[in-house]
């Protein structure tokens, strides 16, 4: 049994998933690039532009207008090609990571059950919920100040460089600090980041147990030890908030040193020149205020660093699920479908040293019934998820018509078995719309099984099938969600129905509708169904009794209640009760 969390990509597995999204938007991602770079140039004309102006006044100011008119074109143009870098940068963006999350959840579903539950199911909530969020608000306010920061830096350097190659010069002076401090932060934040986020997980995890299981929580009156777990995982959250945070601050410290740093070098620079007559009173003024407009985009820069760092601990969560073996396209047309089951000395252990089941042998023919009973822990259920393809079999062989159940394609073993156990969900929405989910018969078909199975109330509903159920709508019995998830079974063209508890819940009121339910649901095709009551396995062909993880018995019901052994003693025991 796979007992570990979902992978964490790599920084250069991010990196190549993420150019490889990138990559099938070329066009886009080139047309944003040149058009934000733009808008930074275009507004960056403007110190060049107050450097003339500054000499034109020396000179007495007869060219104010000219370059008056200049600036604010400037500026114009700056701010609209700007803008509309920014809109297509997040269209670029949001398509990237619509791309990303559905490759995710793609992916996620393709997994095996027992794959998802040895993660924790919160870690994967956690990834396709609160990392797609993270990555958005980077993508709409951190991501294009990154760029339009870079840009800004690149080309105000240029122009530097252009006025004089003194001032670049003085410029890069604040480099080996903002480089220092840049490395600093990184060292310390990269560890911080990764540990919030397994935090926020393990945090959500735990929440999920404690809501999925409440009823228990409450009968066991553990509800302080549920509430103490997640107030530890929110307390070591809220220890790393603090330390990001002070880590942050000590890094803005370093920032403006360099600041002061660049700007004196730059004013010093700039008296010096202008003194000895090399450049003009303008040419220093076009370079500070270069300067002033390079240290603002540096700042902008280094601090988003922090969030993309963020947003790329995120991507490598997302990227990480994405990198999950997935099943490889269907080649070709599924056999027919008979639900035959044959199984051979089957083991299984969720733990080391544990055997939940031990050298499991049994087979059923196409149309059987099987019930499966025995007490609880005797590997029934684990039986049943073996079967269904849920957990994967250790020792021995299963086979479903006559192929070894690792040879199917999982698409088709989802099509070929389905399960019902006794925590079925209501999906929000419609019951149309839920019993869409599985099956595309028509309402002629969906009426007809609706009356099979004896679930007229979902027909005397306020709105029928169109009546909307879920946690927004019309809440449900459990007796009337069991009888709705069979209905569902019944709709699926599975050759194989496995029932694992389904009716479980049920109250005494409902037992005998759902136990009538159940075989209908089953028809005419294979059923193996897990027993809670015994009344359910003396309808069955044949019933298998279940013992620490072995099969101790097999038969009819009038042979085994006939013969001395479990089966017997737990008939009597349900018949005196």
């Amino acid at each position: 049994m796979i007992d570990e969390k979902l992978p964490i990509a790599s920084g250069r597995d991010t990196a190549r998933g993420l150019l490889a999204a990138l990559g099938r938007r070329r066009g886009l991602t080139i047309l944003a690039l040149v058009t934000l770079c733009a808008g930074v140039g275009a507004a960056l004309v403007a110190p060049w532009i107050i450097g003339l102006m500054v000499d034109d006044i020396t000179r007495g100011g007869g060219s104010l207008l000219p370059y008056g008119l200049a600036l604010v074109g400037s500026l114009t143009a700056g701010a609209a090609l700007t803008w509309a870098g920014r809109v297509l940068l997040a269209r670029l963006g949001q398509g990237t990571i619509r791309e990303v999350r559905e490759a995710a959840f793609r992916t996620a579903l393709a997994q095996p059950t027992a794959r998802i539950e040895a993660a924790g199911t919160g870690d994967l909530v956690a990834r396709l919920s609160g990392d797609v969020r993270a990555v958005g608000q980077v993508v709409e306010e951190a991501l294009p100040a990154f760029l339009a920061a870079l840009f800004g830096i690149v080309l105000s350097l240029a122009g530097m460089g252009l006025l004089d190659g003194r001032f670049a010069l003085a410029a890069l002076l604040a480099a080996p600090v903002q480089y220092f401090s840049l490395r600093w932060f990184l060292r310390r934040s990269a560890p911080v980041y990764r540990r919030h986020r397994a935090v926020v997980a393990e945090r959500g995890q735990r929440t999920i147990e404690a809501v999925r299981g409440v009823d228990t929580v409450l009968a066991l009156r553990t509800e302080e030890r549920h509430l103490e777990r997640i107030a530890e995982a929110s307390e070591d959250a809220i220890g790393l908030e603090v330390r990001a945070t002070k880590v942050r601050n000590d890094f803005n410290v370093f920032l403006n040193g360099a600041e002061l740093v660049g700007l004196s070098a730059v004013l010093v620079v700039g008296y010096f020149l202008v003194a000895d007559g090399q450049v003009e009173l303008g040419a220093a003024t076009a370079a500070a205020l270069y300067f002033l407009g390079l240290f603002g985009p540096m700042g902008t820069l280094l601090f988003r660093i922090d969030e993309l760092q963020d947003a790329g601990a995120s991507l490598a969560r997302l990227f990480g699920v994405i990198g999950l073996p997935s099943p490889a396209p269907r080649d070709g047309v599924a056999a027919p479908r008979r639900g035959a089951i044959d199984v051979r000395e089957l083991g299984f252990a969720h733990r080391p040293g544990q055997r939940d089941l031990d050298a499991v042998s049994m087979s059923a023919e196409p149309g059987e019934k099987i019930a499966v009973v025995g007490a609880s822990g005797a590997g029934k259920t684990t039986l049943a998820r073996v079967l269904a393809g849920a957990l994967p079999h250790g020792e021995g062989a299963v086979r479903h018509d006559e192929v070894d159940i690792e040879a199917w394609h999982p698409h088709d073993l989802r099509d070929a078995v389905v399960m019902l156990t006794q925590e079925p969900h209501v999906f929000a929405g419609s019951i149309r719309d839920d019993l869409a989910l599985f099956s595309d018969a028509d309402e002629q078909r969906v009426r007809g099984v609706i009356d099979e199975l004896g679930a007229g109330w979902i027909l005397a509903l306020p709105e029928g099938l169109d009546t909307v159920v879920g946690e927004a709508g019309v809440p449900l019995t459990p007796g009337r969600t069991q009888h709705l998830a069979l209905v569902r079974v019944a709709l699926a063209a599975a050759s194989v129905v496995i029932l694992d508890e389904a009716t479980a819940e049920a109250g005494s009121a409902d037992a005998e509708l759902l136990d009538e339910a159940a075989l209908a649901a089953i028809g005419e095709r294979t059923g193996i169904v897990i027993a809670h009551r015994l009344s359910q396995a003396v309808t069955a062909d044949r019933i298998l009794v279940m013992q620490d993880g072995r099969v101790v018995q097999s038969g009819t019901h009038d042979e085994l209640v006939a013969a001395p052994g479990p089966y017997a003693d737990l008939w009597a025991a349900w018949t005196a009760w």
